[in-house]
């Protein structure tokens, strides 16, 4: 039985979902639109599959560990739609697909650890760890297949059950990916339903899920945690970031050039944990400006199906209307493109890479997130003004400092407010650290042992000592 779900409701023919690639504009397959009536249905079977799942770790890191090796087996099919319905080169695609596998290994062999707390009392008291139940998780349109398996690879190891949902933007890889998964794992441990909202309204506000995990908007991410609350439900939230890049008076601009511009624009800029914000001493400033506008001038945009292109499209209309539109606002308030400020003529989604200068702090480009291909470079003063500047935004995903003096960059790094700060370096994770941000970027912590605790509620046991 594949775990994508089909449209169930005898005689009733499903509403379809229309699929464009963000490269030409044009729809080219679709998928299921399924109502929200039929979740009852699908977490009923999660939650009959879950009790069986639950019971056999050592049956759950084998199938987790096939489970691995199927999307490996399927990685040329994989990658290739996602490329088609994302945008993204494929390029990416296939580190996307690889690192679902990856993570999906690293989960199945982590086991949570028994503790027993010694305490002067005459009873032994020991902590286990058991399964939530199962769980819902409705993932964004950037990172279809890797979004998607942070969720449900410590999900499924914990023991717990899930219900996912993709973007309606990006159906088909997840929907592919679960039927591959399918040849791995138990009848309805992992099912993907796709459809319009209120599809994924449904699924946060359903009495039988103990666990809801969302990735998107803050907006959305509120309208979650609302209706999860009826519940009680355990929520994750991870509501995308702001992160700024401040740049030292020490840095080598030359050598860093590189690695900065793609940390603002890989997959587009459609990175929640991008550089969407650098700060740069006054005097560096023409020269920062300078070497990303160079690269943004000359970077290869195209059909991520092309092995030449390095840059692909925006994925959506809705989102390519935003960028455009906070674009037009910056320089409606006195910017100027050092590269790129437009929409690229002919079909698709595409806006030239962009780099803004002479923006205003207050500028929405620079105080909300864009995700797109835009970067505004803001020159400071003083290195009190860049770390106010950084911190000074609703959001606290991630940030980075650039420089030669690695204590100094540290220094600065420390008073960073996000949950990860990098050095030279921007956006890079570990399967095995926690990923998680402050303020306005979400709520809960995903990665390493952290994310499968959060999978898990504690369970206590007293036991008398012996005579």
């Amino acid at each position: 039985m594949p775990t994508s779900e089909p449209d169930r409701v005898p005689g009733h023919q499903a509403a379809r979902l229309a699929v464009v690639d963000p490269a030409t504009g044009e729809i080219f397959d679709e998928a299921p639109d399924q109502r929200p009536d039929a979740v009852d249905a699908v977490v009923d079977r999660a939650h009959r599959a879950w009790h069986g799942w639950r019971a056999d770790p050592a049956a759950r890191t084998t199938a987790l560990q096939a489970a691995a090796d199927a999307v490996e087996a399927a990685d040329d099919d994989l990658a290739r739609l996602l490329t088609r319905e994302q945008g993204k080169p494929l390029a990416e695609s296939y580190a996307e697909v690889a690192r679902t596998a990856a993570r999906l290994r690293y989960f199945a062999d982590l086991t949570p650890r028994t503790r027993r707390i010694t305490d002067g009392r005459p009873v032994h008291s020991e902590i286990r760890w058991r399964p939530l139940g199962p769980v819902a998780a409705i993932v964004p349109w950037n990172f279809p297949l890797q979004l998607a398996a942070a969720k449900f690879a410590p999900a499924l190891a914990a023991g717990n059950t899930m219900v996912l949902k993709p973007s309606p933007f990006t159906p088909l890889a997840t929907r592919l990916l679960g039927s591959v998964l399918a040849t791995a794992l138990p009848d309805d441990v992992l099912t993907v339903v796709t459809g319009r909202e209120p599809l994924g309204a449904r699924l946060a506000s359903h009495p039988g899920f103990r666990h809801v995990t969302f990735t998107g908007s803050v907006p959305t991410g509120r309208a979650v945690a609302e209706a999860s609350a009826a519940s009680l439900a355990r929520v994750t939230l991870e509501l995308g970031g702001n992160d700024a890049a401040v740049l030292l008076d020490d840095v080598e601009v030359d050598r860093i050039a590189d690695r900065l511009f793609w940390a603002a624009f890989r997959n587009c800029g459609q990175v929640c944990m991008a550089v969407k914000r650098v700060y740069v001493p006054a005097r560096l400033h023409a020269e920062v400006v300078e070497a990303l506008a160079q690269r943004a001038k000359t970077v290869a945009v195209g059909s991520g199906l092309d092995t030449e292109t390095r840059l692909g499209p925006v994925n959506n209309a809705p989102q390519l209307a935003r960028v455009e539109q906070v674009t037009k606002q910056a320089l409606a308030d006195g910017a100027r493109a050092a590269a790129g400020g437009h929409r690229l003529d002919g079909p698709g989604y595409f806006f030239a890479p962009t780099i803004l200068t002479s923006v205003p702090p207050s500028s929405p480009v620079v105080t909300e997130e864009q995700f797109g291909p835009v970067l505004p470079v803001l020159p400071y003063r003083s290195l009190d003004e860049a770390v106010d500047a950084a911190n000074g935004t609703g959001f606290g995903l991630g940030g980075s400092v650039w420089a030669t003096d690695l204590d100094r960059a540290e220094a600065v790094a420390d008073r960073l407010e996000c949950g990860t700060a990098w050095i030279n370096h921007h956006g890079e994770l570990s399967l095995a650290q926690p990923f998680a941000g402050v303020k306005n970027s979400g709520v809960g912590v995903a990665g390493g042992p952290w994310g499968l605790y959060g999978n898990l509620r504690p369970f206590v046991v007293h036991r008398p000592q012996e005579a």
